[in-house]
């Protein structure tokens, strides 16, 4: 599973974009206050992106710390699948 979306994001599938720093702000910010769980420097970086595009539909598999995280534009984040 993880091949394939691997496969997608080289063939176009996804658009890459890349932290700016308001995002690596808020990366910091996010490790900081969740750091019991600890919330790490990936979900992080997918939740401070999130919050910039408003995006409220997350797809993960790691629901331990996507439904704990509450994000600044939405009450909770979406998870899919």
């Amino acid at each position: 599973m993880e091949a394939a979306f691997i496969r997608d994001v080289a063939h176009g599938g996804f658009e890459v974009v890349s932290l700016d720093s308001a995002d690596w702000e808020r990366v910091a910010d996010l490790v900081e206050q969740y750091a019991d769980l600890p919330l790490g420097l990936s979900d992080a970086s997918v939740v401070a992106v999130a919050e910039r595009f408003e995006i409220h539909q997350v797809a993960t598999l790691d629901r331990r710390h996507f439904s704990v995280v509450r994000p600044k534009h939405v009450p909770a984040f979406t998870l899919l699948p």
